[in-house]
């Protein structure tokens, strides 16, 4: 069978991909305390960046005190970028594209990985997890700031040779925060209506075009990731959520990209219509207007190329830790060969950094193992 997600991808600042496939972002925890790449994470990449047309790395904190998780990858200060060129030109070394995922955690950060300082956010509403605590409402000032962080961790990225940076609105962090009415009660520019609330974002993506189309030799993607829907009340819906397209297709985004548990999602909040889901609908909205990349327990070549029926590019997260080689077994015809589990006794062949190995084997849900 032929499957049209091996097909290349030409995106209309001219990059290509070898296929629409790519590598969905995962947390590793892998990083040095300072942030560092280290050894394991580039063993972890070069094993997986053979198949897929694009990697999408681990995300990366724009700002010291942005950091959600332990032993995050950073691209907050200019030091970093020496480890950052290591990861882009192992990424790129077997024809994958680079692509950098950059955040700040907002409400979501943690005081013990971040200096014991105080997260900063929107509003002072402290998010509904058992171990967050009441984040510091952000100043004019401090928003300003983050705007210009951004844009010079874009900089960072263009200097470490990567091919371009993923902005990552959703899962709960800042740019989301900035989105959500749950966790955005301001009432000047920067919140209070759904324009207002789109603001930050709108102004993190100018600031790092401008510094693309200042900085870069050569084709940059600038991609955002997003939740269509927040569980909390009140919190982002659909409606929401199509403001939000609206504003990145008029800023000419190069790509969308879901951030979703399933490619085939009903809706989280309220009543579940499985009829409709949410990838679909999000398809179907943004109408060829920009890529969209679909994401979510894409297992076997089907799963991908019925998500193609909604986007236009494709990301496996789970399955390219399972079985790195899966896009070359696809190509050669083997999906019988494909692995399905983690197996506790081949440890050794999956090259998974220890702090995410322990993760994955922790949760006992998260990944399907066997003995």
């Amino acid at each position: 069978m032929t499957y049209t997600f091996l097909e290349p991808y030409t995106f209309t600042n001219g990059l290509t991909l070898r296929n629409k496939i790519l590598m969905a972002p995962m947390t590793t925890s892998s990083s040095s305390p300072e942030g560092d790449v280290t050894e394991d994470e580039l063993i972890y990449y070069i094993v997986r960046s053979s198949g897929p047309g694009a990697i999408i790395t681990a995300c990366a904190y724009i700002s010291s005190e942005g950091q959600a998780f332990l032993n995050g990858m950073s691209v907050a200060k200019d030091s970093h970028v020496e480890g950052l060129s290591k990861l882009a030109s192992i990424i790129k070394l077997q024809g994958s594209k680079a692509i950098l995922q950059i955040y700040h955690g907002g409400r979501m950060s943690r005081r013990q990985f971040n200096g014991s300082r105080q997260p900063v956010a929107p509003s002072s509403i402290r998010a509904e997890r058992k171990w967050t605590e009441t984040p510091k409402e952000l100043t004019d000032g401090g928003i300003t700031i983050l705007i210009s962080q951004f844009a010079s961790a874009v900089k960072r990225a263009i200097d470490a040779g990567f091919d371009g940076v993923e902005l990552h609105g959703g899962n709960t962090y800042l740019l989301q925060q900035f989105v959500s009415p749950h966790s955005n009660q301001r009432e000047d520019k920067w919140g209070g209506s759904l324009e207002n609330r789109l603001r930050f974002p709108l102004e993190v993506i100018k600031a790092c075009q401008e510094v693309i189309k200042q900085n870069a030799d050569r084709p940059f993607l600038l991609g955002y990731r997003f939740s269509p829907e927040e569980v909390e009340t009140p919190g982002i819906r659909l409606t929401d959520t199509y403001a939000l397209i609206d504003i990145l297709v008029k800023q000419h985004i190069d790509y969308l990209h879901l951030s979703v548990n399933y490619y085939y999602q009903p809706s989280i909040v309220g009543f579940r219509d499985y009829k409709y889901q949410i990838p679909q609908l999000i398809g179907d909205y943004i109408n060829n207007r920009v890529p969209l990349i679909s994401v979510g327990s894409i297992k076997q070549p089907e799963d991908a190329e019925n998500a193609l029926s909604h986007s236009q590019l494709v990301s496996l997260g789970r399955q390219l830790i399972i079985d790195p080689k899966w896009v070359q077994k696809v190509e050669a015809g083997d999906i019988r060969e494909i692995e399905t589990a983690l197996h506790l006794s081949k440890k050794h062949q999956y090259n998974v950094p220890e702090p995410l190995w322990i993760a994955i084997t922790a949760s006992r849900t998260w990944f399907p193992i066997k003995p």
